[in-house]
């Protein structure tokens, strides 16, 4: 199936329920978490039996705040991270983002969920290999279907060009820089004016001087949107750049 069949498709089986979620979000009070946690706990079978990652977590994130999840490797930080986007399923507890709880919905029902409403940024860029840079800022505007193709094509250019790219849209993720491929990942991030950021470690395949100007402009840029951002990182000085930091410890908050 080509680029464009695919968009459709997946667009007409999420809008109706992306708008009905997108509504029922725009109709939460101000003061009501943007993201809410009670109990959550993550628990995975191996060889010698249940591994706990995570253990009766509560957690609370108001809109527009700047939240740091940070732990040693393995501590659980990333896991917790797909649990509140609702990339994973826990094996108990609540979790409700932008007014909906999570246990609720099936695997459609959470991506019709994020559809529009939520911007993700990970270390290793997860761009589209055959999609141009402009095409993949182009996708997450096209699958949630609101502008014509005319505006998305100029948002997405805007956005390119916002991120120092403006005479790289036209080259492919392989030609890119490992700096330029997170430029990419996040204008494509902030096209649709997502509501919530979440960011895995967007600093980790990067050098030091590319990193900091990578979260510089990612600062930047959700400033300039008023998004909440829910950033997963080792890094002690980058979290101290966030409102709030959430330490993690062997599967528990500490």
């Amino acid at each position: 199936m080509g680029k464009h069949a695919a968009v459709s498709a997946l667009s007409d089986a999420n809008d109706v329920t992306a708008r009905t979620f997108n509504l029922r979000f725009t109709m939460q009070k101000k003061t009501d978490p943007v993201i809410e946690v009670r109990g959550l706990c993550k628990r995975v079978k191996d060889a010698t039996g249940e591994l706990t990652i995570l253990d009766n977590i509560d957690l609370s994130i108001q809109a527009s705040s700047r939240v740091a999840i940070v732990g040693a490797s393995g501590s659980g930080k990333s896991t917790l991270l797909g649990l509140l986007a609702g990339l994973d399923s826990a094996t108990s507890g609540s979790v409700r983002l932008l007014g909906r709880e999570l246990t609720e919905l099936d695997e459609d029902g959470r991506a019709a969920l994020r559809n529009g409403s939520v911007g993700f940024v990970f270390q290793s860029f997860q761009l589209m290999p055959h999609l141009t840079a402009l095409e993949n800022v182009t996708l997450p505007l096209e699958l949630q279907g609101e502008l014509p193709a005319r505006d998305i094509h100029a948002r997405a250019r805007t956005l390119l060009t916002q991120v120092g790219l403006g005479e790289r849209m036209r080259h492919y993720p392989k030609l890119l820089s490992g700096g330029e491929q997170q430029r990419v990942a996040l204008a494509r991030a902030f096209a649709t004016h997502p509501s919530i950021l979440f960011a895995d470690e967007p600093t980790g395949s990067l050098d030091a001087a590319t990193g900091h100007a990578v979260i510089d402009l990612m600062f930047e840029m959700n400033r300039a949107n008023g998004a909440t951002l829910v950033l997963v990182t080792h890094d002690v000085e980058l979290a101290r750049r966030c409102d709030t930091t959430v330490t993690i410890e062997a599967g528990r908050l500490i």
